[in-house]
């Protein structure tokens, strides 16, 4: 959303920090050095044409639900005993439309998804 807003308002690296860091919730200075990074190497491929304007309608998030499953054989393995995580997202577009989105991860991509989860929980409490 940061990045998009500003792409939209053609700000530069300096601009968009000078914005954020005077804003009334002033951000961390290692936040900003972050987004200045960011912005540094990501802001030039963010047009105001048809990128900016996708990056803004993302849609929202409505609900995620997971389930554990075992895969116990298949028609080629007789016993596979595959532990796997299904996740479900739920996703509502800007215009309200609401659709689900599955997919299915092994056990250490669960994990790593679910360390992700903590780090951005984390990074959300500073701000």
């Amino acid at each position: 959303y940061t990045c998009s807003t500003a792409a939209r308002n053609n700000l530069s690296t300096e601009e968009l920090v000078t914005t954020l860091g005077g804003a009334v919730s002033k951000l961390p200075k290692h936040a900003l050095q972050v987004i200045r990074h960011v912005w540094n190497e990501q802001g030039k491929s963010i047009s105001v044409s048809e990128d900016a304007r996708n990056t803004a309608t993302v849609g929202q998030l409505v609900d995620i639900k997971w389930k554990l499953g075992v895969a116990m054989s298949s028609d080629t393995c007789r016993s596979l005993k595959y532990p796997y995580v299904t996740v479900t997202l739920k996703v509502a577009d800007p215009s309200g439309q609401i659709t689900d989105r599955s997919f299915e991860m092994t056990i250490p991509q669960f994990k790593n998804f679910f360390r992700q989860f903590k780090e951005m929980a984390a990074v959300l409490e500073t701000v």
